[in-house]
């Protein structure tokens, strides 16, 4: 019983760990998303973020933002392993273990 003890609490506390630093990556990543409008033939491009219950869109020019659009799809990718990570919390046992 002891080795299973030591092992959930070994699982806990690495899952913690990753949980604060997937937190910590995606606080430093930009939010939103990249829309291209099409205007009189010309690609113009913008990003768009919700700040309370309104949807804000800011102007980024006639380039493809790729170093933004990276960040995002990095974004996308850290909260689905957040939400994998909460998952395995939710499975172990909250109290604490004692090895």
């Amino acid at each position: 019983m002891k080795v299973l003890r030591g092992i959930l609490k070994d699982s806990l506390a690495y899952y913690e760990r990753l949980e604060r630093e997937l937190v910590r990556r995606l606080s430093k990543l930009s939010k939103g998303s990249i829309k291209r409008r099409q205007i009189k033939g010309r690609t113009y491009y913008y990003v768009q973020r919700r700040e309370g219950s309104k949807v804000r869109h800011q102007y980024l020019g006639r380039k493809r933002p790729a170093e933004l659009i990276k960040a995002i799809q990095e974004r996308r990718q850290l909260r689905g392993e957040l939400v994998k990570v909460r998952a395995a919390l939710g499975l172990l046992p909250k109290r604490k273990l004692q090895a």
